[in-house]
């Protein structure tokens, strides 16, 4: 096993020598043991290593990164050598820092070594169960997998953090098929740290298969309305990151293209939605323990009952704009279920769509999209009324937070966030 204390030393010392006073540096070895299924038959087995060296120093207000995945002494010297001669060579900016001192911490988080016979057995009931319960699945690509990962991270102030960490991870991408019927390629995933339940029962797998073969029988929509839209927690969590990097991000709040700046304390959503980035969370699988800039990481609301409550800023970003850094530097989100449960939800709905997926552009900076709903459902009179075929919609990233009719009781928790269904008004469909 690598010395990941060794190397780390090393490039303390050879920043120390050089003159160096502000730096940080994280040293991770990653071992990935991998099973690979196309077409519905195991087709490989194999242990992937990774190495990474990430090197950042301060020098006279000037800042030098590197990276490497070299952890010979000469590559470490040079590495070092080269982000400083980087650091000479860029513009001065005062607002570069890294974290105080910090507590020093080890963690050890999920399953650090695998279990690798009871993942060979997970993954071949998975196939199994699918082939069982859902016959119309043509499993294109399963890819199922133990990551482990030793960490070290330190800075010139002192702080040195060190994270072993091990998760268990599916992903899947499936699509339907019935004679000369078939569907487009669909994708769940989930990540776990530990093998006690069937994959199949983890976050939304069972349910995106089933929505997958629905939608071997497709209905068109004619002509355009605006309705309610149902977002399930994955196309939820696609339009939520969509809003993040839009609205309280490091480059948009610089910039001041965010229509949230100076919005701190102002009502930006629906009062129902308190949305938190909680890295912490024990659903939230070996999730951040520290940030990049150096900080213990903390679960923070970012809108808490409809109000902005923070941005997700960067140290660097933070002490440009005189606002407060972001408590941890994670994309775990965590929506709490509301009082509705998801099937009183879909019959309140006059007419409406469930959006599975969105297939579409980049939002504007402002928040406006437009795109396909994949994998989506026709609402009326409070029914589904079966699988739609390729529907447009159209909205704003901004308006559906405040447009929030409601939350289901009902979460998924995939391992990398936790979301219910929230059902938005506003959306206009559009169809032939």
């Amino acid at each position: 096993m690598t010395d990941l204390k060794s190397i780390a030393g090393q490039i303390g010392d050879e920043i120390s020598k050089a003159g160096v006073r502000k730096a940080q540096y994280t040293v991770a070895a990653k071992e990935t043991r991998e099973f690979n299924v196309d077409g519905g038959e195991f087709s490989l087995f194999r242990t992937l290593f990774d190495n990474c060296l990430v090197i950042t120093v301060y020098k006279d207000d000037k800042k030098g990164s590197i990276s490497t995945n070299s952890f010979d002494r000469e590559a470490i010297t040079r590495a070092v050598s080269n982000c400083i001669q980087s650091a000479e060579a860029a513009i001065a900016d005062p607002a570069y820092d890294i974290a105080p001192k910090q507590e020093n911490k080890i963690f050890e988080e999920g399953s650090y070594e695998p279990d690798v016979d009871k993942l060979f057995a997970r993954t071949k009931e998975l196939l199994e169960t699918i082939k069982e319960r859902h016959p119309k699945i043509l499993m294109e690509q399963m890819i199922v997998e133990h990551v482990k990962k030793h960490e070290i991270y330190q800075n010139t102030n002192g702080t040195e953090f060190e994270t072993f960490s091990g998760s268990y991870g599916i992903s899947l991408m499936f699509s339907g098929h019935e004679g000369n019927s078939t569907t487009s390629f669909f994708g769940s995933s989930v990540t776990t740290d530990n093998l006690d339940r069937p994959f199949i029962e983890l976050g939304s797998v069972e349910k995106d298969l089933c929505d997958v073969e629905a939608q071997l029988s497709p209905i068109p929509v004619e002509g355009k309305f605006e309705g309610i839209a149902v977002l399930t927690p994955g196309s939820l969590g696609s339009f939520l990151y969509s809003a993040m990097e839009n609205f309280v991000s490091d480059i948009t709040i610089l910039d001041k293209t965010s229509i949230w700046v100076d919005k701190l304390g102002e009502k930006v959503a629906a009062d129902c939605l308190t949305l938190s980035l909680a890295p912490l969370d024990e659903r939230i699988c070996c999730g951040e323990r520290h940030t990049s800039d150096g900080f213990l990481s903390e679960n923070y609301d970012l809108i808490q009952n409809g109000v902005l409550r923070s941005y997700m800023l960067s140290l660097y970003v933070a002490n440009k704009s005189d606002y407060a850094p972001a408590k941890n530097t994670s994309y775990a989100a965590v929506i709490e279920g509301g009082d509705t449960a998801y099937e009183d939800m879909i019959k309140g709905i006059k007419k409406g769509i469930i959006v599975g997926r969105f297939s579409g552009g980049s939002p504007s900076s402002n928040g406006d999209f437009s795109g396909v709903a994949k994998n989506s459902f026709l609402i009326e009179d409070g029914q589904i009324k079966g699988a739609l075929s390729e529907t447009m919609i159209n909205g704003n990233l901004s308006d559906i937070l405040k447009n929030i009719v409601a939350i289901s009781k009902e979460t998924v928790a995939d391992g990398t966030s936790v979301l219910p269904y929230i059902a938005v008004s506003g959306v206009t469909i559009s169809g032939k």
